[in-house]
């Protein structure tokens, strides 16, 4: 590989068996990194200690070698990592740039509900009201002393005004590339720290994308909303913007896309059906 070849990565999480939809981006991201004579990575995204189960982590390793799909060693898992996210972390904090957050999910539904008309982050999570943006530094030094529960929250209007009031990033596909611009206010206060680790997807892909020298980020139109929030957090964190490509997501016979919540069928479900890699690759147009 020539010095400055594109990089790209796949990045699933351990927290179910890889199904079509899988296969479609990890086969993209290889076919688009061939074709552009870079290299793909895979990263383990398992930051979440409940879901992310080891021999998952194994499963996918099969999974994508049955696909014929090889990655560079090391392959970076986040949990390896925990350290790295909470110094950005805590560097966001030292600059007035986050906030703790102790309102539980419960609580956040109740206030939120007492308004009428719920506004919502573009997932549909009612957006938070600000409720501990301005606490009392004693009360707010207190209670975490006291080792109370909390998630920590990116200060949105603080960022902008840190940051910028323009944001955007290159999108890219087979037609060329074109300026998007971002609006990451719509995502409101996001929490960038979990109450269980000291990270967040938003903060520790952002990192991660840095950290392995990411220059093209190719995944599906579900995250395309929060490459808005990304592009803040590479702003505020010092961190280059890769170019971004969201792709169609698979949809079943109901029109709704491929997940493992749903039970949508596995690649391992298919492999013991007989099915070969390269009818999967012939039928996700990669033949």
């Amino acid at each position: 590989m020539s010095l400055g070849a594109p990089v790209l990565r796949f990045a699933p999480s351990p927290n179910g068996r890889l199904h079509l939809g899988h296969a479609y981006s990890a086969l993209l991201n290889a076919d688009i990194a061939d074709r552009m004579g870079g290299i793909c990575r895979l990263r383990i995204e398992d930051i979440d200690p409940q879901r992310s189960k080891p021999a998952l982590i194994n499963a996918i390793s099969e999974d994508l070698a049955w696909l014929g799909l090889h990655y560079p060693e090391p392959i970076r898992r986040q949990s390896d990592h925990m350290d790295a996210y909470r110094a950005a972390r805590d560097g966001l904090i030292d600059r007035g740039l986050a906030y703790p957050c102790f309102c539980s999910r419960g609580q956040i539904r109740a206030r939120v509900g007492e308004g009428g008309e719920t506004a919502c982050d573009p997932d549909g999570v009612p957006l938070y009201p600000g409720t501990c943006r301005s606490l009392n530094p004693a009360q707010v030094a207190e209670r975490l002393a006291q080792g109370e529960p909390h998630t920590w929250r990116l200060d949105m209007a603080t960022a902008l005004r840190c940051a910028g009031s323009s944001h955007g990033y290159i999108a890219f596909d087979e037609t060329g590339e074109r300026w998007v611009d971002a609006d990451p206010a719509r995502w409101g206060d996001a929490v960038i720290a979990r109450r269980d680790v000291p990270t967040s997807y938003h903060l520790a892909v952002v990192h991660d994308d840095a950290e392995e020298g990411i220059t093209h980020v190719v995944r599906g139109r579900d995250l395309e909303a929060a490459t808005d929030l990304h592009v803040l957090l590479q702003t505020l964190l010092g961190l280059p913007t890769p170019r971004y490509r969201h792709h169609p997501l698979l949809l079943d016979a109901a029109g709704e896309k491929l997940a493992k919540s749903r039970g949508s069928q596995s690649l391992a479900d298919l492999r013991a059906g007989g099915i070969t890699p390269a009818q999967i690759r012939a039928q996700l147009g990669f033949g």
